[in-house]
């Protein structure tokens, strides 16, 4: 019998073709669609008892702690039931089955928000007084230690909550507010098709979002040109659709700022973990300060290369033969381990675990969504998508999913449910700072020389994708968002201009910013979710940081970043990577960063060019 190992080209398999054992193990979750639709039935009766307490909050201290309890619990069982749904949708897109279901749980989630809607506001007209006494277990005897910080946070975000009857509105509209992702991401995993290219051996192979990185890597340029031709030209082709979604996503964004009473998108964007402003708008100055070490990356290449033109499609591939081909799925899992050894005890034996436990869904089959993410709900252990495709950076992303998940199931295991929810801002640390240790693991492992070219180029382009990729990500997303709201062009050829102009601005003057690459921001899925993608950069900055820590200082820096992955969201982002031993509110990290794309860079240019 073959083996299989699903990333030996040709097509793309049917879904009941790839074996169990590197399927997720959903029925964890849920053993049938009955017993789902249980608990959709059990969430749908007791919005209704969720609903009868309104106005009542104020009574008792045991009516508005009955009252949080019950959301709590309608809540974490409509997780599920979201969970569940959309995740057996993405193992298929293209199966009508799961759609429904997602839909249907996407919509409950919506009616459970609105039938909620009434408790902050509610809580909000209580005297501050009053709240006091009834959170005082000598006055009451009521247990409110698990909404501390809840109360905490409901008293800072006070002026932009609205009433319970503008609350429920703007709950109900969440429906029609996910449509432009919605639609954007059917068009983009089922419906939009790309055609064949020929690889390095002259095969004919279909092309899809998760094979571009297998290609655009290539040593052949030819066939990084035609895998670059092929996927934008068609986006090109879908650019006046994805204009459309794409400004449904502006006039979502900017109805719920202004609805909240926002100064602009990204002050309501950065509310949520509490972050100031300071902080976005510092970070994309720190990194355009920077921008001549990226400048002189692209010459790098270009030299390295032996190009007369270096173009964007010249950007991914290996500047020497890459040594880690076709890694199996089971060298993939004992590489990761390996490399996050110091983090030690209770991490790795759980995350030993979880490699084997059904927490992944490893190969890509046909409708399978794109991309790579963990996810899961409180109760559940974490899941991850995958789509392996036996490289190294496929390594690298088992370990980033790994690194959200172990934060994840730290967080749900110290935690209780109302501050098990780690923001985006922490979360991209974890992920980030166990790529970091495999990175660190990797270089400590080789003495080859040509290893070590390679080795030094994937850290050059975690630091070009993660922090000045990311970077003009977001300076692209702050422009957009206030052309948007001021009333300006905001049209798929506006968008297209505006994208060429930044990556000549980024990569500099010896760089030939291909026409086609005019259609790249059509295809970032984080745009559906604004000002996401600065939190890359941040997180890389502040995991490298840490990873340095952990190495050098051993226990104490380990056991102060166990703390923090098992802090969840029990305070603010800031306060709790400050307690972990980085201060994200300070421009320092950031230039670090910087500076170890500068020094890797010399390394690189010395073994390179050294004769």
């Amino acid at each position: 019998m073959i083996a299989f190992d699903g990333f030996g080209g040709g097509e793309v398999p049917a879904r009941p073709d790839v074996p169990d054992e590197f399927k997720w193990k959903l029925s964890d979750i849920y053993e049938n669609d009955s017993d789902w639709e249980e608990d959709f039935s059990r969430v749908k009766s007791g919005m209704s008892r969720l609903s009868s307490m309104a106005g009542t909050l104020c009574d008792s201290a045991a009516r508005l702690l009955e009252c949080l309890r019950l959301r709590d619990e309608l809540s974490m069982t409509a997780e599920r039931v979201y969970v569940y749904a959309t995740m057996k949708s993405h193992e298929d897109t293209a199966n009508p089955v799961y759609q429904n279901l997602a839909s249907r749980a996407g919509t409950l989630a919506v009616e459970l928000s609105g039938a909620a809607s009434f408790v902050t506001p509610e809580i909000i007209s209580i005297p501050d007084d009053v709240i006091n006494s009834f959170t005082t277990p000598a006055n009451t005897g009521a247990d409110f230690d698990d909404y501390r910080f809840m109360f905490r946070e409901t008293a800072r975000r006070k002026e932009h909550i609205l009433s319970g009857a503008e609350e429920d509105l703007l709950a109900r509209a969440g429906d029609m507010a996910s449509a432009p992702d919605n639609a954007f991401s059917m068009l983009t995993n089922a419906d939009m098709k790309f055609p064949s290219i020929r690889d390095e051996d002259g095969r004919d192979v279909e092309l899809t979002e998760e094979r571009y990185m297998k290609y655009i890597s290539s040593r052949d340029r030819l066939v990084r040109r035609a895998a670059f031709t092929a996927l934008y030209e068609t986006y090109a082709a879908y650019n006046n659709t994805i204009g459309a979604t794409f400004g449904g996503m502006l006039k979502a964004t900017r109805f719920y700022a202004s609805c909240r009473r926002f100064r602009s998108d990204l002050d309501f964007a950065l509310d949520g973990a509490n972050i100031p402003r300071s902080v976005y708008d510092n970070l994309i100055d720190t990194v355009e300060s920077g921008l001549p070490h990226l400048h002189r990356y692209v010459a790098m290449r270009k030299k390295a290369l032996g190009l007369d033109e270096i173009h964007m499609y010249d950007i991914y591939n290996p500047l020497v033969e890459n040594p880690y081909k076709n890694i199996p799925w089971e060298t993939a899992k004992d590489m990761a381990a390996m490399a996050l050894c110091p983090l030690g005890g209770e991490y790795m034996e759980q995350f030993r675990l979880g490699l084997d436990s059904g927490w992944i869904d490893v190969w890509a089959n046909r409708g399978k969504r794109g991309g790579a993410y963990s996810w899961g709900a409180y109760g559940t252990h974490p899941y991850i998508l995958l789509n392996y495709n036996g490289e190294l950076t496929d390594v690298m992303t088992l370990v980033h999913e790994m690194g959200h998940s172990m934060h994840s199931y730290l967080s749900r295991k110290h935690q209780p449910y109302p501050t098990a929810d780690y923001t985006i801002f922490c979360a991209e640390v974890a992920s980030t700072t166990n790529e970091e240790l495999a990175l660190d693991y990797l270089l400590r492992a080789t003495t080859d020389t040509g290893r070590r070219i390679y080795l030094l180029n994937q850290r050059l382009e975690r630091i070009r994708a993660t922090v000045y990729r990311q970077v003009m990500f977001a300076s692209f997303e702050r422009d957009v968002h206030e052309r948007n709201q001021n009333g300006e062009d905001v049209t798929a050829t506006e968008l297209g201009r505006l994208w060429i102009a930044l990556n000549e601005k980024y990569f500099g003057p010896e760089m030939r910013v291909d026409e086609l690459i005019g259609y790249e921001w059509s295809r970032i899925p984080h745009f559906y979710s604004p000002f996401y993608v600065y939190q890359y950069a941040t997180g890389y900055s502040a995991a490298a940081s840490l990873a340095s820590r952990i190495t050098g200082e051993g226990a104490p820096a380990r056991e102060r970043y166990m703390k923090f992955l098992a802090s969840g969201g029990s305070d603010y982002s800031i306060e709790l990577l400050k307690r972990a031993g980085v201060d994200m509110s300070s421009p320092e990290p950031i230039k670090d960063a910087l500076s170890l794309f500068a020094r890797t860079l010399d390394e690189m240019e010395t073994l390179l060019f050294k004769g």
